[in-house]
């Protein structure tokens, strides 16, 4: 009796992985985008190269940060993509 409720739950369970999996893939071909949204736009990446590589006063990838409002890994990110 036992063995057969579990051999119905892990059908079930394979069921649900098939079905999210599914639908996955189908709001990947409407286009859907996953994950977390980039905390600066392109614009603002392309401001932060302009910043480090200007010939007078160029800033640091800290001080890129604050003018920005997001942490320096990020600016660190940006500017070596």
């Amino acid at each position: 009796m036992w063995q057969m409720i579990g051999v119905m739950a892990e059908f079930e369970r394979s069921l649900i992985s098939e079905r999210t999996r599914a639908g996955v893939m189908d709001a990947k071909r409407r286009g859907v985008k996953f994950g977390r949204k980039p905390t600066l736009t392109p614009e603002q990446i392309a401001h932060a190269k302009e910043l480090r590589t200007r010939k007078k006063d160029p800033k640091t990838p800290q001080q890129i940060a604050r003018i920005l409002k997001c942490s320096p890994a990020t600016v660190y990110r940006a500017l070596t993509a």
